[in-house]
């Protein structure tokens, strides 16, 4: 899954990436409104954590120019402005949810996963598709009961496909939905990691739509 974290303060954008990271997020980061609004407006996010208290443009302005295009991804405000009237301004805004600085990582992280879950239609944390269960809070993946053991990379593919079972999904979607803005979309390294994935769960729970992408679905009975 993919982040964009808008936040002026340097310190506390690097703690917010090296978190978000660590969590199995691909994070993209902006200082200001202006840069912050073009990327949210120009590339594909699954969640965005956005700063109030921006220079160039505020975060109430990023946010309302976003949904007034039709921008319909996750918001999580995340400011010092802690006033109820403030909120509801973010809230009038369009955001989804809200935390109040300071705050604690596990927070954002755990509230981030929340957003995208029911942005794709999911209320329980654990997603399952056949034997392969998929923890969205504790990053955990199991098939049969058994752990398995995935890198980063790896995990952010098969939670996006455990995200929206039965959909096909194309290489570029996946593509701009699991690495950051730097990643080379030129290279084979995805092939590689999809090969990789199916070995650990089973090849026959991701196929190949030829010509169109990759589908996670259960596999048929014996």
């Amino acid at each position: 899954m993919r982040i964009l974290v808008i936040e002026d303060e340097p310190a506390l954008t690097f703690r917010l990436q090296q978190v978000l990271e660590a969590a199995g997020f691909a994070v993209d980061t902006a200082y200001d409104g202006e840069e912050g609004w073009y990327l949210g407006d120009n590339e594909t996010y699954d969640a965005v954590v956005l700063d109030l208290g921006l220079p160039k443009l505020d975060g109430i302005s990023v946010l309302q120019r976003w949904r007034d295009a039709g921008r319909g991804m996750p918001v999580l405000i995340l400011t010092a402005r802690g006033r109820w009237a403030e909120k509801m301004q973010g809230f009038n805004a369009g955001a989804d949810d809200y935390v109040t600085k300071p705050f604690e990582m596990d927070e954002v992280v755990y509230r981030l996963r929340a957003l995208i879950r029911r942005a794709s239609g999911h209320a329980q944390p654990e997603l399952a598709c056949g034997p392969v269960r998929l923890d969205t809070n504790g990053g955990r993946v199991s098939v049969d009961g058994m752990p398995v053991q995935l890198t980063a990379q790896e995990f952010r593919i098969l939670s996006y496909l455990m995200h929206h079972p039965g959909k096909v999904v194309s290489r570029t979607e996946l593509m701009e939905h699991v690495y950051d803005r730097n990643f080379d979309n030129d290279s084979n390294v995805l092939e590689v990691l999809i090969g990789r994935v199916r070995k650990k769960i089973g090849a026959e729970m991701i196929q190949t739509v030829r010509g169109q992408g990759y589908l996670l679905s259960e596999p048929p009975p014996p």
